[in-house]
């Protein structure tokens, strides 16, 4: 059996079937929960799946305590000294942070995260495509 969990946390998402998507990604991967700030979107998330009934979405203004306990923050985001996500080495416990859509993560929450992953693509990725694809990776690395 794996050990470890991973939640996700997303910071002022704007479209409501981007949450469905990161739902249904959570629901397919085995994350533990989804943390969202912000009210940007319509409360009707595109959630084909029905994952909101196996994987819990909170609201904070700070996701930070909302996070599970003892997991350790993980940005992605596109910056310079990001550690590519095919070198980073997931933590047993992972509290993900992802940005908005038309935006970028709040540099106060970069600060707060024990690391900075990018995904190398040649252009920014929707929201939850870039969910997937961490959450995979995070799979794939686990053997699962």
């Amino acid at each position: 059996m794996r050990r470890g969990y991973a939640a996700i946390g997303l910071d002022r998402p704007k479209k409501g079937h981007n949450i469905g998507g990161c739902l249904r990604a959570a629901h397919a991967f085995g994350a533990a929960l989804i943390v969202v700030s912000g009210r940007r979107y319509s409360p009707e998330a595109e959630d084909t799946s029905k994952a909101y009934r196996h994987v819990p979405l909170v609201h904070s203004a700070d996701p930070f305590e909302a996070a599970p306990y003892a997991a350790l923050p993980v940005a992605v985001e596109i910056v310079d000294d990001a550690i590519p996500l095919p070198a980073f080495k997931h933590p047993e416990a992972a509290f993900y942070l992802f940005g908005p859509e038309d935006g970028s993560l709040r540099r106060e929450w970069l600060q707060r995260c024990a690391h900075v992953v990018s995904i190398p693509t040649a252009l920014c990725l929707n929201l939850s495509q870039a969910v997937n694809i961490v959450l995979y990776d995070r799979a794939a690395k686990a053997g699962g």
